[in-house]
């Protein structure tokens, strides 16, 4: 129960800080990324002052071997950029660049009951699933 009631208080502080640096509105996400247009560069202090706060946090914890709430920590092992990554980041700015949305603003959207964030939860979860059918497939060819 502590473990989930944590990750609810953590959900909603992130949900809560989408909305306040405006990450939740497709429409300033979309003038972030319109760099030939009228271009609003306020997104990129919000990324770096997130950035900024991370780094000594995360430095710390990759020393530890549990977290705080006793699990083990958890870091990506894989460092090879191959296409799959290169791929998928692409598919990904794509779709962020076409909507305004990224997974976690999607959820908050959901949350405020607004359909675009389904839409785009809805064409992720597809995207998600088809990628492990085509690595099924994969696998047995």
């Amino acid at each position: 129960m502590k473990k989930l009631i944590t990750a609810a208080f953590c959900g909603l502080i992130f949900g809560l800080g989408l909305i306040v640096a405006g990450m939740a509105n497709p429409a300033k996400v979309l003038a972030f990324l319109d760099l030939a247009g009228v271009w609003n560069p306020s997104l990129a202090f919000v990324m770096g002052g997130a950035i900024a706060v991370a780094i000594v946090p995360f430095t710390l914890l990759r020393r530890r071997s549990l977290s705080l709430l006793g699990e083990p920590m958890q870091f990506p092992t894989i460092s090879v950029i191959d296409l799959r990554l290169v791929g998928g980041s692409l598919l990904f700015g794509i779709g962020w660049g076409m909507a305004g949305i990224c997974p976690g603003p999607a959820i908050v959207l959901l949350g405020a009951g607004i359909a675009k964030g389904a839409g785009f939860l809805l064409a992720m979860i597809t995207g998600m699933l088809l990628v492990d059918r085509f690595d099924q497939h994969r696998k047995t060819v």
